[in-house]
């Protein structure tokens, strides 16, 4: 009986991880348009803190789904592919975000996201975090009109 206890006890507490799980790629769908994430330069994750993965696979989509339907006091992490280094992520506060017509990101924002200091090569105009979020919102709005 002590087994079960135990077993039942690391169960759960791997359960209420909050740390991210690997993106499948080709098999894992985005949680906010529900393509298939194939791109490993722009997919994005995010891990509540109650442990729940949502995957994306576009930055785009991982910035409306945030704004649209989480409180950051909800969110232990946001991860976003390093364009840079497909397959490789940065945690979304400490990238820089590029938006330019030479990116062709998954859902069309021509968004891509890299390590800070290490700009994309001939594209100039970089984002933070916040002020991504902050373009998608105004994006949004104008959009209402």
């Amino acid at each position: 009986m002590k087994n079960y206890l135990y077993l039942f006890i690391t169960l759960f507490l791997i359960s209420c991880s909050n740390e991210p799980e690997p993106i499948v790629y080709g098999s894992d769908s985005c949680s906010y348009c529900k393509m298939t994430i194939v791109s490993k330069a722009h997919s994005a994750q995010l891990v509540t803190k109650k442990g729940k993965q949502i995957k994306y696979d576009a930055i785009e989509c991982l910035v409306k789904d945030n704004i649209q339907n989480y409180d950051e006091k909800e969110v232990a992490l946001i991860l976003v592919a390093n364009y840079k280094e497909p397959g490789t992520m940065l945690p979304a506060k400490e990238a820089a975000y590029v938006i330019d017509e030479q990116i062709t990101s998954p859902m069309g924002a021509n968004l891509a996201a890299v390590k800070k200091g290490n700009e994309i090569e001939g594209i100039s105009a970089s984002y933070t975090w916040n002020e991504l979020k902050n373009h998608f919102l105004k994006e949004d709005s104008q959009r209402q009109r």
